[in-house]
């Protein structure tokens, strides 16, 4: 798993697939921000597996130890 983190706009992606190319996400489902108070993406390929996580206001919902270790 690897993690990036972009402290500017404070936005995390989360890859659960080894490498997402251009085009290989297929479809995005957005977590109801009413529900956890921020917005968090979920992203699949074309054949439903999901192949990584968004977080929006990432120094809110992830950990400072995962956001330090985090690539820019």
């Amino acid at each position: 798993m690897r993690v990036t983190y972009d402290a500017g706009v404070d936005a995390a992606y989360i890859y659960l697939a080894a490498e997402i190319r251009a085009g290989g996400v297929a479809r995005t489902v957005p977590v109801d921000p009413r529900e956890i108070g921020g917005m968090i993406n979920l992203d699949f390929d074309a054949e439903g597996r999901m192949v990584g996580i968004e977080v929006l206001d990432a120094s809110r919902f992830l950990s400072p130890d995962l956001l330090a270790s985090a690539e820019p």
